[in-house]
């Protein structure tokens, strides 16, 4: 039974592994339709959230089906929390790419108030410290979790330079409020992606250590 459960998990990772490729690239796709103003393909991105959520339901299932059927261990159960939680906060990021993704609709071929250079920069770290932390969790190294959490002030000090950017824009010219709002809520997804990676090396952190440790990014 302990081998069967071990191959289960490793399935499990892999699952992790495919859903955290997805979501990687569903905030590509989506930062690149805003800049490209491609509002097709910013509907496709908005329909294919729907194969992120049903990875999530899927995983979550199995997840269950291990729990009844295999009888873990305290150990074995932390595992498959760690599971229940790194795919949950996978889904959520899915989301704020498929928001990007409507704000590009609602942008459609209208002329962006500012270059949009900062904002891919944000959407570059944020992915690299999703596929950072996806094999940070594949080989329990909590060390390497903390060195993401440091990333994540990088995409906070982008966010504060995009916010007072657009909101000097805002004040210069009454007339970009809605524009700017729209790239501010852009802004605000791809920063809450990067938070939900830090929540996930938290989770990583006491997978190994058996610690709680919270906002590691500030240590």
């Amino acid at each position: 039974m302990r081998q069967t459960f071990q191959d289960n998990l490793s399935e499990l990772e892999q699952d992790i592994f495919t859903m955290g490729e997805m979501v990687c690239i569903a905030t590509n796709r989506a930062v690149k339709a805003l800049k490209e103003q491609d509002v097709e393909e910013a509907k496709r991105i908005k329909h294919d959230d729907k194969y992120i959520n049903e990875k999530r339901w899927t995983i979550e299932e199995k997840c269950i089906n291990l729990i009844a059927t295999q009888q873990p261990v305290a150990t074995d159960l932390r595992e498959l929390i760690a599971v229940l939680n790194i795919i949950t906060e996978l889904e959520r990021m899915g989301d704020y790419a498929e928001g990007i993704a409507k704000i590009a609709i609602k942008i459609g071929d209208q002329p962006h108030v500012k270059p949009l250079i900062d904002i891919p920069r944000m959407a570059e770290i944020a992915i690299d410290m999703i596929n950072k932390t996806l094999r940070s969790y594949a080989e329990r190294d909590d060390k390497t979790a903390r060195l993401i959490c440091k990333q994540d002030d990088e995409v906070d000090e982008l966010y504060t330079q995009v916010y007072r950017e657009l909101l000097a824009i805002m004040i210069e010219d009454p007339r970009t409020i809605t524009m700017a709002t729209y790239l501010l809520w852009t802004s605000h997804n791809i920063e809450r992606i990067a938070d939900r990676v830090t929540n996930i090396c938290e989770r990583i952190i006491f997978l190994v250590t058996g610690e709680i440790e919270e906002n590691v990014s500030k240590y």
